[in-house]
């Protein structure tokens, strides 16, 4: 029998969850990994990189590549020095006593898995062939690509952000701004508009037997694949079966939503969309009829599963969600 091959889109900590999971599933039923990774970071260490370097944001790359590296010792290592965040250096007062030290340093917040991918990509001039030397470094168990070779900005429409005009809109650029916004996001778009696909990853999804959405920051994470013309077109094409992993909890960019209203959203980007199962944990859902009613609205079966983490906090838990996996894609075998 051959190998189930599996697309998981999304980027960030949501997406590294959702490939921790996979990886736990996938010797019990042979799945064939790969991520398809959200370009559109402009935070942090992605943000000051993308600035001053030009090129893709290598954050949510680098989790990716993380969360797929294999479990040798050394591996394992590779792993931990990608996550290692140069701390600030503090420079010594000019004259002792006279003022507090202050941080200097131009690699202060920098990660070094973000160092590493941005060489990469400037040494093979190819952020795929990039990124499979650093899978090949980390042992990955999966391929990680872009969802375009090209970085891309993110913007919102967005109400209430002003307590004083709460129904003022107005637009939110960047995808840090979006996610830490205070209002409502009423519409999405992406600068450019129709930004290229990555060809392999239209690839990947033609051949995909399950296109995996979820969890993750809904509109900087996981809608914004929706928005690339040829994504949106190879996945409404695609033969693969669809699942839908619903967060535990909303996010600042999310405020307002339902659990429900997360799945209207990925109907309303892209109408034709078809689901085959919603993932979802019961203390998160709540009452579950109007996520039913949502789930069927785009073809679903809700399956509800503990994958919650049990310290309480609106995290999933690997083995937890790999396990609840397990049954839903084996299903299809």
């Amino acid at each position: 029998m051959t190998a189930t091959r599996v697309v998981a889109f999304g980027g960030g900590h949501g997406l590294s969850a959702s490939l921790r999971a996979l990886r736990r599933c996938a010797p019990e039923l042979d799945l064939d990994l790969t991520a398809v990774v959200t370009v559109g970071d402009d935070g942090g260490s992605s943000g000051r990189l993308r600035a001053e370097r030009g090129g893709l944001p290598p954050g949510d790359l680098r989790q990716a590549l993380v969360a797929l590296a294999g479990d040798h010792p050394a591996t394992q290592r590779s792993a931990g020095l990608f996550q290692h965040r140069f701390a600030a250096v503090l420079s010594p007062p000019a004259v002792i006593g006279t003022r507090e030290p202050a941080p200097v340093g131009r690699l202060t917040g920098h990660a070094v898995g973000n160092l590493v991918l941005c060489g990469l990509m400037e040494l093979l001039g190819d952020p795929v062939l990039a990124l499979e030397h650093a899978g090949a470094m980390l042992g990955a168990v999966g391929r990680v690509l872009p969802m375009s070779c090209e970085p891309v900005g993110i913007e919102a429409r967005v109400r209430g952000t002003n307590s004083g005009r709460p129904n003022e809109v107005v637009t939110v650029t960047g995808q840090h701004q979006v996610a830490v916004t205070a209002g409502r996001v009423e519409s999405l778009r992406l600068n450019p508009d129709a930004p290229e696909a990555c060809p392999q990853a239209i690839a990947a999804i033609g051949a995909a037997d399950w296109l995996v959405f979820g969890p993750g920051s809904w509109y900087t994470s996981v809608l914004p694949h929706l928005l690339v013309p040829e994504l949106a077109a190879a996945i409404v094409a695609s033969p693969a079966r669809r699942l839908v992993t619903l967060n535990l909890a909303a996010e600042k960019e999310t405020f307002g939503l339902s659990v429900a209203d997360h799945l209207a959203e990925l109907r309303w980007y892209l109408p034709k969309l078809r689901v085959d199962h919603v993932l979802g944990d019961a203390r998160a859902v709540g009452d579950p009829a109007p996520v039913e009613r949502a789930a069927e609205s785009l073809g679903a079966r809700l399956v509800l599963a503990p994958v919650g983490a049990t310290d309480g906090t609106p995290r999933h838990d690997s083995a937890a969600l790999g396990a609840a996996l397990v049954p839903v894609l084996g299903a299809a075998r």
